[in-house]
């Protein structure tokens, strides 16, 4: 039981409490034992005193204090350092769909390992969490807008299609867009719901080749950190990759550096995969970031419990020790 602090430490004032139930015990046992020794007659007394049973009979008292301490505590609030769910996020899942996913240096295809990981970080993630998708090839499509329905982003990633060139700053607008709109129904007193974009991509941004052009990469990177909303960037893939296009075969290595640049500019975190496994072991990771958070929370129940269980032995041994009550 680990206690990062108290609620009410005033309730320990009880323990003042406490200790005088301590002292008047043991006043008592000696008030009980003078009394005792005043018999001259030891026979007598012998005959007419019930048999000291030991240590036993002290048993119950002793329960009864450590139950007063145990419950005290309790009233104290504890508080522990306990995983949350979040209950407000929104998740954008982009994905990119350029053809160079169709490499199979990731078995069996660098996309359907990215389905199959997606799919499992989909299903896993804290039901209360928006959760929508994107995918981005030449272009950007909003498959999914920001829900906690699970099936509709499930079926959307299971049915991922390829196209040519890749934008990934289109795709990074699109998912800031989608996380605006929902906001802007949502958003409560509080103000709109934390949200954050988990953007997968293997190759180097071509559409446009500037990565800091007004809809490059870089840019909307910059603009992702002006409302808050920090990228998560996922580059999967190997060096050795290769695709065949019009006949001819075409090295489409990983480009890491990119992807690293657009999590720094956006005030996220860079993650590099280049397995199957490692992409599951990366979005496990995420799911556990984005779905939970880490709060000082109320940790008196143990107390509580034991307390009473204190209480209840302390006056089971009595009835039975005594036949009464302490």
């Amino acid at each position: 039981m680990s206690i990062g602090g108290f609620s009410a430490p005033w309730w320990f004032l009880l323990l003042i409490v406490v200790a005088a139930v301590v002292v008047g015990y043991v006043l008592a046992l000696r008030a009980r034992r003078r009394r005792m020794m005043r018999f001259s007659n030891l026979e007598l007394l012998d005959r007419v005193a019930p048999r000291s049973q030991g240590w036993p009979r002290h048993v119950p008292a002793v329960l009864l204090i450590v139950s007063m301490l145990l419950l005290t505590v309790a009233l104290a609030g504890p508080t522990a350092e306990q995983k949350v769910p979040r209950n407000r996020a929104t998740v954008m899942l982009v994905i990119d769909v350029s053809l160079s996913m169709e490499a199979t240096d990731v078995k069996p295809t660098r996309i359907q390992a990215a389905q199959d990981a997606a799919t499992q970080f989909a299903k896993g993630l804290t039901p209360g969490i928006n959760l929508g998708l994107v995918s981005f090839a030449g272009t950007a499509t909003v498959l999914v807008a920001p829900t906690t329905e699970r099936r509709s982003v499930v079926n959307a990633i299971a049915n991922l299609k390829l196209a040519q060139s890749t934008a990934t700053g289109e795709g990074i607008y699109a998912a800031l867009q989608a996380v605006s709109g929902f906001s802007a129904v949502v958003g409560g007193a509080d103000g709109p719901p934390p949200a954050r974009v988990v953007l997968m991509s293997d190759g180097k941004q071509t559409v446009p080749e500037d990565l800091y052009a007004p809809r490059g990469a870089f840019t909307a990177a910059e603009e992702a950190k002006k409302e808050q909303v920090p990228i998560s960037a996922i580059s999967f893939g190997t060096n050795h990759g290769t695709v065949t296009i019009d006949g001819r075969e075409v090295p489409v290595d990983v480009d890491d550096g990119s992807l690293q640049e657009v999590a720094r500019l956006s005030g996220g975190e860079f993650y590099q995969a280049g397995s199957a496994e490692q992409l599951k072991a990366v979005y496990a990771d995420l799911g556990e970031q984005i779905g939970y958070e880490t709060k000082e929370a109320d940790a008196s129940r143990p107390w509580v419990v034991l307390g009473t269980l204190a209480l209840i032995a302390g006056a089971g041994s009595a009835l039975f020790l005594g036949q009464r009550l302490p």
